[in-house]
């Protein structure tokens, strides 16, 4: 039976691989771990159809390791010794030529246990591990996991991306380079491709199997459309829709529309979206959007998103929905997430400064004389439990982060800070 043609075109070298420049162009670090030979552990996050597999198999074929698979639908934590045992014995034999790879699809279907069955092999450098996820790693991985593999982002292909992976299939495969093909337009092509390569090249596959041999195969906007019936309330929970929705459902509530944010929410919960999901993008939210401006939206949103993993679905939509209601409704700031940028930006700026001698710790009569902790005045010794002392190392002091937004909240905080520090 002939492979699909995701599969027949699917790239062995870095040189027929098509996107993630950042990654594994010229400098990327995935290429120069390959060109040395010296691959680290790595999880690939990113949508579906990237190339998340393809990568970890390039590493394999080049770096001539043997290569293990497991997908986190199926694979339990028998599953995960029994395949760190294989790598253990291939690890010892003479025909070995690099550290074993073990590649885990879905990661982060991993349950706690069965991550934490593989942290001896990665540690002890039985395995490299390379693992994919369509999920945020810092929700779904282990802490001691994340600190033992460095994550990598993959993005979706980009027009031109997409254009030059229809004209490698069209002229390299075996089937579509022996027909007469007629490309009048590639819009609905590449807009039902999201960005996802896999499904770029099935859109193929059907209008090739869709057209009587001896007929030009003709790609167009109305042909692509009609030949995949496109329902436009579909939701694909793996594909682009998945990102086009939350990302409409994040703008509704951003811009204080309760409706629209509880229409894309349906949308959602009638697709089956993990509402695990949902409720961690309300409580980024709460954080982000509303912020200073109403501190309870981020109680309330964690309090949805832990009632969620109580009592699960159909149920879970009405806390949902609370929740949806109440931060779309809110009063909004961004200024917490403004000010914890402006401080990070500064800190890569100018480097490790010096911690002002007064408030560092002084545990010893070695830092004691050295001046540690000297002329610290302690808060609340002083009326209104404030005193006006230096707390940013010389060189910034004085420097605003902070900026308030205008709402009432985060006016009677601005105007306390005035008056303790007098700006």
């Amino acid at each position: 039976m002939l492979a699909p043609l995701a599969e027949r075109l699917r790239p062995k070298n870095l040189d027929e691989y098509i996107g993630q420049t950042h990654l594994v162009g010229p400098g990327g670090i995935l290429r120069r771990m390959i060109d040395s030979g010296n691959v680290s552990s790595f999880i690939l996050w990113g949508p579906p159809g990237v190339g998340k597999t393809t990568i970890a198999r390039i590493i394999a074929n080049t770096t001539k390791s043997q290569f293990h698979t497991l997908s986190a639908v199926t694979a339990g934590v028998k599953d995960v010794r029994e395949v760190i045992e294989r790598c253990r014995a291939d690890a010892r034999s003479m025909f070995s030529q690099g550290r074993p790879i073990l590649f885990i699809d879905e990661i982060h279907r991993f349950s706690k246990s069965q991550q934490d069955s593989l942290l001896g092999a990665v540690e002890q450098g039985i395995v490299t591990l390379i693992g994919a996820t369509t999920e945020n790693p810092s929700f779904e991985v282990i802490r001691p996991l994340l600190s033992r593999a460095q994550v990598y982002t993959l993005k979706p292909l980009e027009a031109p991306e997409l254009q030059t992976l229809l004209d490698r299939a069209l002229s390299l495969d075996e089937i579509l380079s022996t027909r007469q093909v007629k490309v009048k337009e590639t819009d609905a092509l590449f807009r039902f491709s999201g960005g996802d390569a896999r499904k770029l090249l099935n859109i193929l596959d059907l209008l090739d199997q869709s057209t009587p041999a001896g007929e030009p195969l003709v790609i167009s906007d109305e042909i692509v459309t009609r030949s995949l019936q496109q329902n436009p309330a579909a939701y694909d929970k793996q594909g682009d829709m998945h990102y086009d929705i939350i990302s409409a459902f994040i703008k509704s509530v951003r811009g204080s529309d309760p409706d629209a944010a509880l229409y894309w929410l349906a949308r959602m919960i009638d697709g089956g979206e993990d509402p695990e999901f949902i409720a961690r993008r309300l409580v980024i939210l709460s954080a982000e959007d509303i912020g200073l401006a109403n501190p309870n939206a981020m109680l309330l949103a964690n309090a949805a998103y832990d009632i969620i993993k109580k009592i699960g679905m159909p149920e879970g939509r009405i806390p949902l929905a609370e929740c949806t209601v109440y931060l779309a409704t809110s009063a909004k700031s961004n200024s917490a997430y403004l000010a914890i940028d402006a401080a990070l930006a500064e800190v890569r700026k100018s480097g490790n400064l010096p911690v002002p001698l007064h408030i560092r710790n002084a545990p010893t009569s070695l830092m004691k004389e050295m001046g540690y902790g000297a002329d610290y005045k302690y808060a609340h010794d002083y009326p209104g439990h404030f005193v006006r002392q230096q707390f940013l190392p010389d060189r910034l002091d004085g420097a605003r982060f902070w900026n308030p937004a205008d709402n009432p909240a985060e006016a009677r905080l601005a105007d306390l800070q005035r008056s303790r520090w007098g700006r």
